[in-house]
């Protein structure tokens, strides 16, 4: 019996898929993007319509998203995954030439009504085609060097085309989030020890072509590596974000200054406290309790995937659900060490927290694989 026939014979159908919905999941969701909705009120000084309404609809629509995509059959978004990564590439090399530009960067896609960052499709995308190559290929070749550079490949192509807009934020979670998937997948740790090696040698050649012809970051992005090595470098320029972030943290103390207290947030002096640093408003509002609560949400998050991968009975529904797991971890932790100057200010949001559209909508989507995974896992049926 091939893997298609036992999938159909062993699968819920109709309204039973329902039943089979990965609820604790969707509420642990839902309990992420209240605190967005709670803290968004908060630095819109009590005015829903500026950001919390636009937000809860968006995370409306993208439960819907979530729920429709995991009704539909796992094989199918299997059979999509090559459709899904070409799509991704080619919308990469639009925005190369037909890309709006706005905050300095040429990363979105005026498609009408709609402003869509391809680079956050990516992500999704990426984790889809590494999932069904690893799912088709031979386990026993999993760390030929050969296969390894397929997959290498596959995670490069958009990762370079991110950075060229310039995303390098995006970048290095399309390339952490491939990177989780060969470490998912079983590739040898040797190759890993090797990245690690050569990523000490790509910074030590970052740092040398400063300022030369052949320069491989922007002026901007070694003002945030300047400023992340030493905040009180310019505290009124490249390092305004972090310092001013590190005072909201510091002042909520263990429990904060109470809800629409902080006053960081309420006399504007965080930067993008409605989107990549709306994290620093939480802690100093709700203090380390607060912060820690939501920590422990997304951990949560995380180890309901997990047991869900552990419960799945073929590897392209565990790699695919590991892999929206890391990429999940992956926002979170880059954000929240950003924030608190564990690391380079790179522009990620937080997850389901943050305001914005393309971001909310992928890891939806992404949620939505997990989804149909768990409804479609094969059972035996009475």
């Amino acid at each position: 019996m091939s893997y298609l026939e036992y999938n159909v014979k062993h699968t819920p159908t109709g309204l039973a898929k329902v039943l089979h919905i990965n609820w604790a999941l969707v509420v642990l969701l839902v309990a992420v993007a209240s605190v967005g909705f709670l803290m968004l009120y908060s630095v819109a000084g009590g005015n829903p319509a500026l950001w919390v309404e636009p937000q809860m609809k968006r995370f409306a629509v993208g439960l819907a998203v979530m729920l429709i995509v995991g009704l539909v059959p796992l094989w199918f978004w299997r059979s999509m995954s090559g459709l899904a990564y070409a799509v991704s590439v080619i919308l990469l090399l639009a925005v190369e030439f037909f890309g709006a530009i706005g905050m300095g960067a040429q990363r979105w896609l005026e498609l009408g009504p709609i402003r869509l960052q391809p680079s956050e499709l990516a992500k999704i995308s990426v984790i889809m085609a590494m999932a069904a190559y690893y799912d088709w290929l031979d386990v026993r070749k999993t760390s030929h060097p050969l296969w390894v550079l397929v997959a290498v490949a596959i995670v490069a192509l958009p990762a370079f085309l991110t950075l060229r807009q310039p995303d390098l934020g995006t970048a290095l979670l399309i390339l952490g989030g491939g990177g989780l998937m060969m470490f998912f997948a079983g590739v040898s740790l040797w190759y890993f020890g090797g990245v690690l090696a050569g990523g000490g040698g790509l910074i030590a050649l970052v740092f040398a072509s400063r300022g030369t012809e052949w320069q491989l970051l922007k002026d901007y992005q070694f003002r945030r590596i300047d400023s992340f090595l030493d905040p009180a470098l310019d505290p009124l320029g490249a390092g305004y974000h972090i310092n001013q972030a590190m005072i909201a943290l510091g002042s909520g103390g263990w429990s904060g200054r109470g809800f629409m207290q902080g006053t960081q947030s309420r006399l504007n002096f965080l930067p993008e406290k409605h989107t990549d640093f709306i994290f620093t408003t939480l802690a100093e509002e709700f203090g380390f309790v607060g912060g820690a609560s939501l920590l422990v949400l997304y951990l949560a998050v995380i180890a309901t995937c997990v047991i869900a991968a552990i419960k799945a009975r073929n590897r392209f529904a565990s790699l695919i659900i590991l892999g929206v797991a890391g990429n999940f971890f992956l926002y979170f932790a880059v954000n929240m060490a950003m924030v608190m100057g564990l690391a380079p200010v790179v522009g990620v949001p937080l997850p389901l927290v943050s305001y914005g559209g393309s971001a909310m909508m992928v890891i939806m989507l992404g949620f939505g694989l997990v989804q149909s995974a768990c409804v479609h896992r094969p059972r035996e049926r009475p």
